[in-house]
């Protein structure tokens, strides 16, 4: 978000705590991307804001609200809230726990073991199948975005080509073998060391695929740990998920630091990985 619509949002969420009934006299932004994160306190609530119209809000709060039922390893909700998108001022904002991350990282068997229970408990959800987007909607979007050479004008034409290729070549790998509802980004950013265990946040990635797909997002050893893997499956999707990665680097409007740096860089690790 820019810094207008930001303070904004900022205003939106602390106004809907209050309403609440949560007290909001600071407020840390831990993140901002196309939503913004924010931490409230005292109050000590997570909020999530987004403008009113991205419906993918309500798909969060519902799949959280199912996975919280089965006891996943998934953050949850903030009972002291109406667990619902509250729309203030043209943004919706949702509020879940905040969980402060212990001192020691996740060893990569529990990482490992926490992704498997959070695939078991997806599998177990009367979800609406169709409505829940496939991983190759995401791979459609990198390659428009690879397209227009408007929004990605600093990528060098080789590695245009080079990437438009691993993309079309790759596409079709997100669907095979047997696939489900999965977390659709489980990388370590996405999963919070916490003293009751691994909580996995940003639950609005989830979509259809093989489970692979996930275990691509995560450190390579942990792979090591989740049995019944397709290992020529998880190499293609490891090499998918970095070809769309390395993508949204070089979109103009991204705002990682560094974005271009890792962009070339991965570029290279793209090219080593496939020969």
């Amino acid at each position: 978000m820019q810094p207008a619509e930001t303070a904004d949002a900022v205003r939106a969420a602390s106004a809907v705590a209050g309403s609440e009934g949560l007290e909001v006299g600071d407020v840390v932004v831990l993140q901002n991307s196309n939503k913004l994160t924010l931490r409230l306190l005292p109050a000590d609530v997570l909020a999530r804001v987004a403008p009113e119209s991205d419906g993918i809000l309500a798909f969060e709060v519902d799949l959280a609200r199912r996975l919280a039922a089965v006891g996943s390893p998934a953050v949850a909700l903030d009972p002291r809230v109406r667990p619902r998108v509250h729309a203030r001022n043209g943004f919706g904002v949702t509020f879940w726990e905040f969980h402060p991350v212990r001192e020691h990282p996740l060893s990569v068997g529990e990482y490992a073991r926490a992704l498997q229970r959070l695939h078991e408990d997806l599998r177990g959800l009367a979800l609406p199948y169709t409505a829940v987007p496939h991983v190759t909607e995401r791979v459609d979007r990198a390659s428009r975005l690879l397209a227009d050479r408007d929004r990605t004008p600093e990528v060098p034409e080789v590695d245009r080509t080079f990437l438009a290729a691993i993309l079309t070549r790759l596409r079709d790998v997100a669907g095979r073998g047997p696939e489900q509802v999965i977390h659709g980004e489980p990388h370590e950013g996405n999963v919070l060391a916490t003293e009751s265990g691994p909580r996995f946040v940003d639950l609005e990635t989830c979509c259809r695929g093989p489970v692979e797909f996930d275990l691509a997002h995560a450190p390579d050893d942990v792979a090591d740990h989740y049995p019944g893997l397709d290992p020529e499956l998880l190499r293609d999707c490891r090499a998918l998920v970095l070809a769309i990665v390395t993508t949204w680097r070089w979109d103009r409007d991204d705002e990682l630091p560094n974005g271009r740096e890792l962009g070339r860089e991965w570029i290279a690790q793209l090219r080593a990985l496939t020969g």
